[in-house]
């Protein structure tokens, strides 16, 4: 349990800080596919007997890059979709050769954190330190590329090739999280945490440490109904960032449509 509440916050804070960006830069579909196609290189990695670390990290870079570039002259979503299945075929075919890796394959998919052990916790800890800086490092680049793309530009900020560096991030954030979680509880705490923050404030630093806030909350408050309930961690995950986002948008909804401006008129009549 120990074990799981520390991974698991790691995983959060790593996925607060580039959820934020992806939620921001439009890119859900992405955060998606990376991790759910990185799987096959895990089960490459298998068959060839070498580590599977090292095989979800090349599916993930090579996948992310080939949606950025193939992107930038095509329809991003028919991309990403079709990246998205033929690393998801490829994965079917390095399965269909060996019948040894189906377990392995369930944990990818669906995360074991409560089973993780004491020695994942240091190479976890240090790609997350790694996904943090870069994204310390890129920050002002990225947040120009996202929200003033012309700016950014005028700057000699390369739109493109902040796409790139952002969709490395992503896949390098794949390759920590999905072997303690899972490709399904990393894609719930990316989106629904940082959708949340977005809708709750304005200001983008504040945001994003909302974002790690929320997601660490998701994370602490699944793992103890897991363990009260002997429910799944993700189907936790999943209900709990869907219900932080629904109160998002229900504040932003009220804000923008003239609840606080009725209750600040009333207090200042008052």
């Amino acid at each position: 349990m120990v074990n799981a509440w520390e991974v698991a916050s790691i995983v959060a804070v790593v996925a607060g800080v580039v959820g934020f960006f992806t939620v921001l830069r439009g890119s859900a579909f992405v955060a998606h596919a990376v991790p759910n196609g990185s799987f096959a290189g895990a089960a490459g990695a298998s068959l060839l007997g070498i580590s599977t670390l090292f095989g979800l990290g090349v599916f993930s870079l090579v996948g992310a890059l080939s949606i950025g570039v193939m992107g930038r002259r095509g329809r991003r979503d028919a991309v990403t979709a079709l990246a998205l299945v033929t690393m998801l075929g490829l994965g079917g075919l390095f399965l269909s050769f060996t019948t040894q890796y189906a377990a392995e394959t369930y944990s990818l998919l669906f995360g074991e954190v409560l089973g993780v052990s004491t020695n994942e916790l240091i190479p976890t800890a240090a790609l997350a330190a790694l996904c943090v800086v870069a994204v310390a490092v890129l920050y002002r680049r990225m947040m120009l590329s996202s929200v003033l793309t012309e700016v950014g530009e005028a700057r000699g900020i390369s739109a493109f090739g902040v796409e790139l560096l952002f969709l490395a991030v992503v896949a390098l954030a794949s390759t920590m999280t999905v072997p303690v979680v899972g490709t399904l509880l990393i894609f719930s705490l990316m989106i629904g945490p940082p959708a949340a923050a977005r809708s709750l404030v304005s200001r983008p630093a504040q945001a994003m440490w909302l974002s790690v806030a929320l997601a660490l909350l998701t994370v602490w408050t699944a793992i103890a109904a897991s363990y009260a309930t002997n429910y799944p961690v993700g189907f936790f995950v999943g209900t709990v960032s869907a219900a932080l986002y629904a109160v998002g948008r229900g504040f932003a909804g009220w804000r923008s449509g003239g609840g606080l401006v009725s209750a600040t008129t009333a207090a200042a009549g008052a």
